[in-house]
């Protein structure tokens, strides 16, 4: 059996954020700093410029007209976002030399991004919490069963199986193999790489929200992203989606079969773009 620190800590020796982010996130901690510091800190690393500026002039955000220099890009987003975003492809670039042989590594960054759509759909349908944080907030959700799989493959995919055979929660399985499940190591890596406040309490809470404390709003709109990523493909998905909710978190968003699948055919329609966007090699 293993704590979520301890699964942490097998990956943080293979996986790390670049020093471009660690600044930016100085930057923000500094009430004195200025948007011009920031852009500088970005520019420095000429592939997270690269992908900042081709998301940035994508479908994600729409702006008007090209945006062609990373000071542009910040003026237009503003500090947070752009800290947000480079998170978002940090995290992607950390991972991307680690393959758990036991692990379909397409698949689940398609799920991620499906995840991360869907909690960013949700926030704006509901008119609550940050959509934009939502997004990266739903990107990093399931990299608990990321870190799983490297640092414990046999006891992840031993509790896969018998939550299929057992017809129980994965989560639950996972207690039984492994020692915790995928949202409590989530929530240590987010910690032990000292994501901003509220990303650990979040992706920690998105099983149990109620338990998510200032942060149960996001926490609630990860709980829901997971259900529709579940669903996707089944007969009546949107059905499946509400009746696999917990019933705490289905009525305080106020959830109906409707609006799921609002967030649902929003997802699917930006779904091939963003996936070109973080994936081009794809």
């Amino acid at each position: 059996m293993s704590t979520p620190q301890e699964l942490v800590a097998c990956i943080e020796k293979l996986a790390s954020l670049p020093a471009a982010y660690h600044r930016i996130r100085e930057l923000l901690d500094d009430p004195d700093s200025s948007i011009h510091q920031v852009a500088d800190a970005v520019a420095g690393d000429p592939a997270i410029t690269a992908r900042v500026l081709r998301v940035v002039n994508s479908v994600l955000y729409g702006f008007p007209g090209k945006v062609e220099t990373v000071a542009r890009a910040v003026n237009l987003m503003g500090m947070q976002q752009v800290h947000d975003l480079v998170l978002s492809t940090a995290i992607i670039g950390a991972f991307a030399g680690i393959r758990p042989a036991r692990m379909h590594m397409t698949r689940y960054w398609q799920d991620c991004i499906f995840r991360g759509l869907a909690a960013r759909a949700g926030a704006k349908q509901l008119g609550m919490g940050d959509p934009e944080r939502m997004f990266v907030e739903g990107l990093l959700a399931d990299i608990g069963h990321l870190v799983m799989y490297q640092a414990n493959p046999e006891g992840a995919s031993a509790a896969l199986e018998t939550a299929l055979i057992r017809q129980i929660p994965l989560h639950e399985a996972e207690l039984d193999h492994i020692g915790c499940n995928h949202a409590e190591v989530g929530a240590a890596l987010a910690s032990a790489w000292h994501l901003p406040n509220g990303f650990a309490t979040a992706i920690g809470a998105q099983l149990r929200p109620a338990m998510g404390g200032q942060h149960v709003t996001e926490a609630a709109l990860l709980h829901l992203a997971n259900r529709v990523v579940a669903t996707e493909g089944q007969d009546d998905p949107d059905q499946a989606a509400l009746a696999g909710m917990d019933p705490m978190t289905a009525a305080t968003l106020e959830m109906t079969v409707e609006r799921i699948g609002q967030i649902r055919a929003a997802v699917q329609a930006e779904m091939p773009a963003v996936i070109a966007l973080f994936f081009p090699q794809a």
